[in-house]
This record gives C-alpha cells, structure tokens and sequence, in this order.
C-alpha cells in the first residue's frame, strides 16, 4: 500500500488504519454531500452546479478564469453549468470594469437563497462534528486535509486566504 514510517511520539500507521481513514472519508463525503444532493436534485442540479454557486457566492464578483481553476473542470464541463446557472438565473455574468474581456460572476437573490440553503445543511453538520470533537482535534483535521492536498492546491487556497 502506502510508505508507512513512524512519526512524532512513536506513532506507526498500519495499513488498517490507513484503510479505516480512507473508508471513513468515503463515507463521510457521502454523508455530508447526501442532504445538499437532495436539495439539488430539486432544482434539477448536480455537484457541479453546487461548487460554482459555492464558490461564486464565497468570492463575489470572480472571474470565470479563476472559477475554472478552483473547480479543475474543462472549459467545456464549466460552460455547461455556467450556461444552466445564468439561464435559471442563479447567476449573473458581469463585464469587468479594468478588462472588458473579464466576465465576473456573482449570485443573484436566487442564488443567494440557494447557496444559504446548502451551505446552512453542510453547515450544520460540520458545527455538529467540531463541537463533539473539540478544538484541538478541528485544528489536527484541518492539518489532515492540507496534508491530503496536491501541492498546487495548497498555493491555490494560500492565494486566495491572502486574498480575503
């Protein structure tokens, strides 16, 4: 499986215990995106669709470009969303003020209500798994997501942290 070496105070993963966090993070994806897929099968959606209204509604006024590199979907797969999204009218193109070729993007009311919906049941959720776990054990998940990222993801959410 994987290269298992010893770290901090003697700890030693063994493969069942990599295999545990692997199913446990399965299962946990299936949970936590279970009630938001019920909510956007409403509206006759998909995840796609989620992460752009998540993300629009997180960064108003972004970039096509930079939703394109968030999401790391083809151009193609983003157009299609992007194209659903406006005609339903859960998002507004807006030409950039600087570069008239920018198209920016932000949630309309409808969107706004959308995404509030979705991010309220994720929300929920993860308030329930932080309370029960407490601080400590937040900050080592926190740890253990930065730690599965790509490093180009990691730079990615720096350059937006520095952002904000």
């Amino acid at each position: 499986m994987a290269d298992i070496k010893p770290f901090g105070k003697a700890l030693f993963l063994r493969e069942e215990e990599l295999r545990r966090g692997i199913e446990l993070m399965y299962f946990a994806y299936r949970d936590f995106t279970g009630e938001a897929d019920s909510i956007l099968a409403e509206q006759d959606m998909g995840r796609a669709h989620h992460r752009a209204i998540y993300f629009v509604g997180r960064h108003p006024g972004m970039r096509v470009s930079d939703l394109l590199a968030i999401l790391n979907i083809t151009k193609q797969s983003l157009s299609r969303v992007l194209s659903t999204l406006v005609t339903d009218g859960y998002i507004i193109q807006k030409t950039g003020a600087g570069d008239r070729r920018q198209r920016l993007l932000y949630l309309t009311e409808k969107g706004i209500v959308l995404e509030a919906r979705l991010t309220e049941v994720q929300g929920r959720r993860f308030a329930a798994a932080y309370r029960n776990a407490g601080a400590k054990a937040v900050e080592g998940f926190q740890h253990v997501l930065q730690g599965l990222l790509d490093a180009e993801t990691r730079s990615q959410i720096d350059r937006q942290d520095q952002n904000e």
